[in-house]
């Protein structure tokens, strides 16, 4: 594990997750863009396979309170089931399941009142949770700019 790629790796995580807001707002404006993020399990993004392989390896550093890695865990995994929760919101499956329905992109459907505020209502938590999630990532980028190079280079 070397120090420059496992800060770069929390600097690219930022970038993803502020992305997976962006796309939920967009969702809420109307725009369909064509490179919207699937709603996947935290697990599957670059952040969360970074974070569960590699990642992990930093519960061991003596100045990472081990909370630190369950907030983060928790915090990007509620993000995504917000996100979750949108998405389904305007692209769940209707009960067309013919064959041609399978074919063609799925189409964002117009939201009755009530679903507009579930809406904007998980999109608030959204925003509440990746700045949670932001700052702890910040922590912990801070806590690793502390540590020297070969400390976190002999994590094996």
């Amino acid at each position: 594990m070397k120090k420059d790629e496992t800060l770069k790796s929390l600097e690219n995580a930022e970038i993803e997750l502020t992305r997976l807001v962006e796309t939920a707002k967009s969702l809420i404006d109307g725009i369909d863009p064509e490179d919207r993020v699937l709603p996947t399990s935290s697990r599957e993004t670059k952040f969360g396979y970074w974070f569960y392989t590699d990642g992990q390896k930093l519960k061991i550093l003596s100045n990472n309170p081990l909370e630190c890695m369950s907030n983060i865990e928790e915090l990007h995994n509620k993000l995504h089931e917000r996100y979750r929760e949108i998405f389904d919101l305007y692209f769940s499956e209707e009960k067309k399941s013919g064959f041609l329905s399978k074919i063609f992109k799925q189409k964002q459907k117009v939201l009755s009142e009530s679903e507009l505020q579930l809406v904007n209502e998980k999109y608030a938590e959204m925003e509440k949770t990746v700045e949670e999630l932001l700052a702890e990532i910040a922590r912990l980028q801070r806590r690793l700019v502390a540590v020297s190079e070969e400390k976190i280079n002999a994590l094996v």
